[in-house]
């Protein structure tokens, strides 16, 4: 399934002004789960952090993140990059017309770029399944971290991560197309962070029971559709309107849960 072209298509509608820009914000913090995860580990991090903190958010893609930490820390200094030119451009470009001075972006290749001992936090949120080289990465994550930086990852876990289904001939298929891998184990994730450098790990699933049927009202099902047609665009206003009661409560029940099992991973790693 195509998901690039979509959220091309979502930031051409959403760019128009920076109010509609800052509601799909709003919009992306409500309904995307990874993202109610991401903000509870960051409000857990951020208590600790007694001076202004340099992040960096490595595969920033919209900037919803960047946004977020930069409304909640004015003095702090957050870095975005991304390998999509026009993504960087747009980001850079809103920022700066909300006066955002603190926040900015550049293009990087993630299995290149390496600051060392620069960033008290490193966030990557849904990127490292797109990347072939992520051992690599995980290294250049380490390095640019100052000794005892986080690292925080959201990733699919291999417990059908990416929403994996079998043919008849029993090969896995992810539902994105643009995924390299379906998903990591744990003790995969948790191994490939310790050969990067990191001493201490911590990962656990996201995504439980109610989070899956959450993700499917609130994004598979609307991407098919999309998919199919973009006239159903017209028609996704009213199906949230349906569905927004029903994705709210799965997604409070997952980010409040301990799960044995789910499709998705929440890792954290210190250098």
């Amino acid at each position: 399934m195509q998901y690039d072209p979509i959220k091309r298509k979502l930031g051409t509608v959403f760019n128009r002004t920076p109010r509609l820009r800052k509601l799909f914000y709003r919009l992306l913090d409500i309904l995307l789960l990874r993202s109610w995860h991401i903000r509870k580990a960051f409000k857990l991090w951020e208590k600790e952090q007694s001076v202004p903190a340099h992040i960096l958010d490595a595969g920033s893609g919209f900037g919803q993140y960047d946004y977020y930490m930069g409304k909640r820390h004015r003095n702090w200094h957050i870095k975005g990059i991304d390998v999509k030119t026009e993504q960087i451009e747009d980001c850079n470009g809103f920022f700066q017309k909300i006066g955002f001075n603190h926040v900015g972006f550049e293009v990087a290749d993630l299995t290149k770029f390496t600051e060392p001992d620069t960033y008290d936090m490193v966030l990557c949120v849904d990127v490292m399944e797109h990347i072939e080289e992520d051992e690599k990465v995980l290294q250049n994550f380490n390095k640019s971290l100052k000794k005892g930086g986080l690292l925080l990852i959201s990733t699919p876990s291999d417990q059908g991560g990416s929403d994996v289904h079998h043919d008849h001939d029993e090969e896995s298929h992810s539902f994105i197309d643009e995924h390299v891998r379906d998903g990591y184990g744990i003790e995969e994730i948790k191994t490939k962070m310790k050969n990067a450098g990191f001493t201490k790990t911590e990962v656990y699933y996201q995504y439980g029971p109610a989070g899956r049927r959450a993700w499917r009202l609130s994004m598979k099902y609307p991407i098919i559709m999309l998919n199919t047609s973009y006239l159903f665009f017209i028609l996704l206003p009213f199906y949230y309107l349906i569905t927004f009661p029903v994705v709210l409560i799965l997604n409070r029940m997952d980010v409040k849960g301990n799960h044995k099992t789910g499709t998705g991973l929440i890792a954290k790693a210190w250098k």
